[in-house]
C-alpha cells in the first residue's frame, strides 16, 4: 500500500458519530468504515463499502471541495489538519479500476424487465444509471455529445482530472450493461413524448451550460466570454502576451484562470467582490492558482467593460463587507468614488450558469420560481414518470451533490416501479 495512504488512515479517529459522513459528505459515504478497512489492508472491502453510496470515487476523491465537505467536518481538523479523506477515497477507487473489482459488485433483478431512459451523461445521469442497472433495469443514456461525462469531460481541465481516470470510471459504469445513444439532444432529435412512450420512467440529468451575465455596460463587446462555454467547447482565443480578467470566485473561475495562464496569457486576474475566505472555490485550487502566477483582486467588483468594438479596458470599484440585518454573512458594498480602470484584452464571466430556458420551457413540465425544473423530495417532476436532478433542477452545484441527486432519483424510480406507482 502507498505509504502516505497508510499514514492518512492511521490518523483517522474512526469517530462513532461520523460528522465527515453525516454532515460533510453529500453522498453520506461511510467514511470511518471504509478508512478502517483500508487501514487493515482490506482495500477491496473498503471499495464495497463506498460502492453502496457512490460510483464516482476516483473523481470525487480528486475534485470535490473537501474542506467545505467531508474534510471540513473532520474532528481532526478542529485542532490540526483533517484526515486526507479525498486522497484515500481516490486511492481505493483507483485500485478498484485497476483490479476490476467493480465487476464483482452484486446486482439484483428487482427491476428486471423495466426500462428507464436517462437524458444526460454527466455525474447525475451516470450515477442514476449505475444504481438503476444494479437493480436489474434496462438503462439507456441519451447523450448529445459523442462521449459521456458532462462537466467532467467538457468542463474540468486535465490538470485537475486526468481523462484516463474519467474514461475508466465511465467504462466501469457502462460494464453494468448500460446502453448509450450518442448525438441525441432533447428537443432537437429526440422528444420527451417519444421517451415516455418507450420507457417506464425517465431521468433528466443534463447540465446548465448557459453562462450567467452581470448585465453591465460593454458585456457584449468582442473579447467577453462565458466561463462555462470556454471550458465546455475549448474555443479559446490567442492569449499570448495578453491580459485577461476572470470574474468570479468559484471553481469555474479557478479552472478558467489556470487554463488561460497555461495557454500563454501574460497576466491573468481573478476579480472577486468578496473576501478570499468567502470564495466558494476549493482552498487548494486557490492556492495552486496563486502558485501559478494568477493575481487575485479581492473585494473588487467589475462595473463596466470599455472599448470600441472589442475589450480595451475594464472599470472596477472597490468594495467593503458589511453585515446587514437578516443576512447570514457579510455582503459586499461598493465604496463610493473608488473606481479605477485597468487595461485588458479579454474578460471571462465565471459567475454561474443556468439551463437553456427554451429547452426547459419546451418540456411541458412545471418550473419553480427560480426557473429550474420543479421537483419534490424524491426528484419527481410534475409528470409522475419523469424525474430530474443536478443543475437543471437547481441542486447544489458540486459533482457530489449532482451524484446524490442521481442516486436518490434512482432509488425513487425503483420504488415507484416496484410499487406500480409510475
Amino acid at each position: 500500500m502507498n505509504e502516505n495512504i497508510q499514514k492518512y488512515t492511521e490518523y483517522c479517529l474512526n469517530c462513532p458519530v461520523k460528522p465527515c459522513s453525516q454532515k460533510g459528505c453529500p453522498l453520506n459515504n461511510d467514511i470511518p468504515a471504509f478508512i478502517k478497512q483500508v487501514k487493515e489492508g482490506n482495500v477491496e472491502e473498503a471499495y464495497k463499502i463506498l460502492s453502496q453510496t457512490t460510483v464516482l470515487g476516483s473523481i470525487c476523491g480528486r475534485i470535490c471541495p473537501h474542506l467545505k465537505q467531508c474534510e471540513g467536518s473532520c474532528v481532526r481538523g478542529i485542532k490540526g489538519e483533517p484526515v486526507q479523506i479525498g486522497e484515500i477515497e481516490a486511492y481505493v477507487f483507483d485500485e478498484a479500476l485497476k483490479n476490476e473489482w467493480y465487476k464483482r459488485i452484486e446486482k439484483t433483478e428487482k427491476l428486471a424487465g423495466k426500462k428507464v431512459a436517462v437524458v444526460g451523461g454527466g455525474p447525475a445521469g451516470l450515477t442514476c444509471s449505475a444504481f438503476l442497472a444494479r437493480s436489474g433495469s434496462e438503462v439507456t443514456i441519451y447523450e448529445k455529445y459523442n462521449k459521456l461525462g458532462g462537466i467532467l469531460a467538457h468542463g474540468i481541465p486535465e490538470f485537475r482530472l486526468e481523462k484516463d481516470i474519467l474514461e475508466k470510471t465511465i467504462n466501469s459504469i457502462l460494464s453494468l450493461g448500460i446502453h448509450v445513444e450518442f448525438g441525441k439532444e432533447l428537443g432537437k432529435n429526440i422528444s420527451l413524448k417519444e421517451l415516455e412512450e418507450n420507457y417506464d420512467a425517465i431521468f433528466l440529468g443534463f447540465g446548465a451550460n448557459i453562462p450567467s451575465k452581470m448585465n453591465i455596460e460593454g458585456e457584449d463587446l468582442e473579447g467577453v466570454y462565458g466561463g462555462n462555454s470556454l471550458l465546455e467547447y475549448g474555443n479559446h482565443p490567442n492569449y499570448q502576451g495578453k491580459k485577461v480578467a476572470v470574474i468570479g470566485g468559484g471553481n469555474v473561475a479557478m479552472d478558467c484562470s489556470r487554463t488561460i495562464k497555461r495557454l500563454g496569457a501574460e497576466k491573468v486576474y481573478v476579480i472577486y467582490r468578496r473576501a478570499e475566505k468567502q470564495m466558494p472555490a476549493e482552498v487548494k485550487e486557490i492556492a495552486e492558482a496563486k502558485e501559478e502566477g494568477i493575481e487575485f483582486l479581492f473585494q473588487n467588483n467589475i462595473v463596466k467593460i470599455l472599448g470600441d468594438k472589442k475589450v480595451e479596458k475594464i472599470e472596477c470599484i472597490k468594495t467593503e463587507l458589511v453585515k446587514k440585518e437578516g443576512e447570514t454573512r457579510e455582503v459586499p458594498i461598493n465604496i463610493e468614488n473608488s473606481n479605477y480602470e485597468m487595461d485588458m484584452d479579454y474578460v471571462v464571466m465565471a459567475v454561474g450558469s443556468s439551463p437553456e430556458k427554451e429547452v426547459l420551457e419546451g418540456l411541458g413540465l412545471e418550473l419553480n420560481k427560480w426557473g429550474y425544473l420543479a421537483v419534490d423530495e424524491n426528484h419527481r417532476t410534475s409528470n409522475k414518470k419523469i424525474f430530474a436532478g443536478g443543475d437543471l433542477a437547481g441542486d447544489k452545484g458540486t459533482v457530489a451533490w449532482a451524484a446524490r441527486a442521481g442516486r436518490d432519483a434512482a432509488c425513487a424510480i425503483g420504488d415507484g416501479l416496484i410499487l406500480h406507482k409510475l
